[in-house]
């Protein structure tokens, strides 16, 4: 369904509404899904213990490497470096690709083979790239990842071990999303961050029912989340609003904050200037390559969201990042990669 216009659509590979171009998300019936706390008791630790709660009509096309039900690693020795009382952090570098990029891409592959698709793929910063080419190999299904040419290595490496084919572009990730999309319309290939984004975001709320179940079935009073495109923060608001909805949690307020990184901050520029307009960053600078995302597709929705809660958003600097990763490795023994140093960098 349009985010925008209230549009309605089939399931099919669809980037964007027929009517007015505005975003599509996935719509479920709650007051038809049967789901209590004892029901994911004995289920599978993988984000598809939530089946339910997620977009795939025939279980037989679930493509699981094991995606989910990642640590929530309370964090006392961080805490108190930063004077807070109660922190934890959620530590999907052991998903099976390192990334919490596994959630939804095991979605979104799923969906593809659903749908009987000849290939699939995506354009990526890096981390989707891995993940993505990780699940179509399991699926074994061809896949093509484009990537601007100044990607760090070792994630166009991951991929490529897995079989992928990269195609480089010389240009930012919001040129290489262009010329992905172009071919994932030319040729009829399901691109995870395209033609399959309404179904491809909703893995990532996972992250949320997790949280959730994992502290006992309550929810955080804040959570912070790093910004690419904003779609991450819109899944996890999405999640915690149908756990409430469900019956699952209670409805208490769960404040949002976004964390970006200063060289590539649209969304929290805009929070911080008071405006709705997210003003795209035309060439990123940040070491934080996988939050490069210079014109973020979920920026006003994901300020909307931040707004709605009461909660703010933030950007941290290179230096402030590493720090932040170094912080965090020396008081938790956990080695995070940029784009998780920066909510950490945000928290301090």
């Amino acid at each position: 369904m349009c985010r925008e216009c209230g549009a309605e659509y089939p399931p099919t590979l669809i980037y964007a509404c027929e009517e007015c171009f505005g975003p599509l998300e996935a719509v479920y019936h709650l007051e038809k899904i049967e789901v209590s706390r004892e029901t994911f008791r004995y289920r599978p630790r993988t984000v598809w213990r939530y089946r339910e709660l997620l977009p795939l009509d025939d279980e037989e096309h679930i493509v699981d490497l094991g995606a989910g039900y990642t640590p929530l690693r309370r964090c006392e020795g961080l805490a108190d470096a930063l004077g807070i009382k109660s922190l934890y952090i959620k530590d999907d570098t052991v998903n099976p690709t390192n990334s919490f990029k596994d959630r939804p891409s095991s979605v979104a592959v799923s969906k593809a083979l659903e749908f009987g698709a000849e290939a699939v793929g995506c354009p990526s910063t890096g981390n989707l790239a891995a993940a993505v080419a990780a699940h179509a190999a399991k699926a074994a299904l061809p896949c093509y990842i484009f990537v601007p040419a100044n990607t760090e290595l070792n994630k166009v490496l991951q991929a490529a071990i897995y079989g992928a084919r990269i195609v480089a572009v010389d240009g930012t990730y919001d040129e290489a999303n262009r010329l992905a999309a172009q071919a994932a319309e030319e040729y009829g290939w399901a691109f995870a961050n395209i033609n399959l984004r309404p179904y491809y975001v909703e893995g990532s709320k996972t992250l949320a029912f997790e949280v959730c179940e994992q502290l006992g079935w309550r929810a955080p009073g804040s959570i912070i989340v790093p910004l690419g495109s904003g779609a991450l923060l819109c899944a996890l608001d999405r999640g915690f609003r149908q756990f409430k909805e469900l019956g699952l949690i209670d409805d208490a307020p769960i404040r949002l904050i976004g964390a970006q990184a200063s060289g590539c901050a649209p969304i929290a520029d805009a929070f911080k200037a008071g405006s709705d307009d997210v003003e795209p960053i035309e060439h990123p600078e940040t070491i934080a390559k996988s939050l490069a995302i210079g014109d973020p597709g979920d920026g006003f929705y994901a300020l909307k969201a931040i707004r709605g809660s009461g909660g703010v958003a933030e950007s941290g600097s290179d230096r402030e990042i590493l720090d932040a990763i170094r912080l965090l490795a020396e008081t938790e023994g956990v080695f995070a990669e940029p784009a998780g140093g920066v909510t950490i960098a945000v928290l301090k």
